[in-house]
């Protein structure tokens, strides 16, 4: 299994599992048999719903000896209602009692987003709060915190453009060592993959597969399907492997780090062999030709009007 290094040395597996829309009765089984499969490296968060599950299913692999610990990558991000500093451990300290360890591997501040204690999802405009309010360089404090308290090894972002990850750079204490955004052919994330090489922070690719499964009011009717894309049909086809398989081989080729979802045994592993798939030049070359600068998970659930948030402000693209 390829990997990729921190910069003290531990290595994350390039390819990890997703559990977002994973559902209850089903995240058990997914992760139990991604585990028997080779799977490592698991990506989690607190707003899914599933972690006391996944917990368990963690708990029951390592009383097995399906692996170790040290063998794992854990993965769990901070929701958006606990960005105050004050609210940061407990948060943390809830994911660690749910998915049943005593530390993760990497924590990330799941959105550039503020709400209110105690919201999932706003449906009121006086849930929301700024980030002049609660700026980020506070949140990042208490995740810094949670690096000293020795409750996570690794602390990152997730959905932060550039802008935002220069400013936190030029203050934090602990620099950000990762950075989860959506990824794919139709959204390659070029400028942003560069400028994390460049800064030593490890891009993590979600929605890689096109995120077929995401919620209705994000699917628009015009969207294309990236899984029926016939560019990636015709790798697959000379390649002997699925289009899923050629969308992973294709994010791994590239250095980052790939998290496809899936709950069916027979993808988990079809996905899981996508690491031994050597794409061609030829290949990266036409698959670079699908930018298509296209979000699936657009940020609009934060960008309704009256929110503090705008999505220009939230993707930073004009600055």
């Amino acid at each position: 299994m390829k990997t990729l290094s921190f910069k003290n040395g531990d290595a994350m597996p390039a390819l990890g599992l997703g559990t977002w829309k994973s559902k209850e009765g089903e995240v058990y089984e997914a992760v139990r048999q991604a585990l028997r499969i080779g799977y490592r490296h698991i990506d989690c968060a607190a707003i899914y719903g599933n972690e006391a599950e996944i917990g368990q299913a963690l708990r029951d692999a390592l009383a097995e000896g399906t692996c170790t610990r040290e063998e794992l990558w854990i993965t769990s991000k901070l929701w958006n209602s606990a960005h105050r500093q004050a609210s940061v451990l407990p948060a943390l300290e809830k994911t660690l009692k749910d998915l049943q360890l005593n530390y993760l591997d990497l924590y990330l501040i799941h959105w550039p987003v503020a709400l209110k204690d105690g919201i999932g999802f706003p449906t009121s405009l006086d849930e929301f709060v700024s980030l002049d309010e609660v700026p980020l360089t506070e949140t990042w404090a208490g995740m810094e915190a949670g690096v000293d308290q020795g409750l996570t090894r690794h602390i990152g972002l997730s959905n932060f453009s550039i802008y935002k990850i220069k400013q936190l750079l030029a203050s934090a204490r602990i620099a950000p060592e990762a950075n989860q955004v959506e990824s794919h052919p139709y959204l390659p994330q070029t400028p942003l993959l560069e400028f994390c090489q460049q800064e030593g922070i490890i891009l993590t690719a979600y929605s890689p597969l096109g995120s077929n499964d995401r919620p209705p009011h994000l699917i628009k009717a015009d969207a294309p399907v990236l899984l029926k894309d016939e560019i990636v049909a015709s790798i697959a086809e000379k390649h002997a492997a699925s289009p899923a398989q050629v969308l992973i081989a294709w994010a791994l080729q590239r250095g980052t780090s790939v998290i496809p979802k899936s709950v069916s045994p027979e993808r988990l592993r079809q996905n899981f062999e996508a690491t031994t798939l050597e794409l061609d030049a030829d290949d990266m070359a036409q698959i670079s030709m699908l930018d298509a600068h296209l979000r699936f998970i657009d940020g609009s659930t934060w960008a309704r009007e009256g929110s503090p948030y705008l999505l220009a402000d939230l993707w930073d693209e004009d600055k």
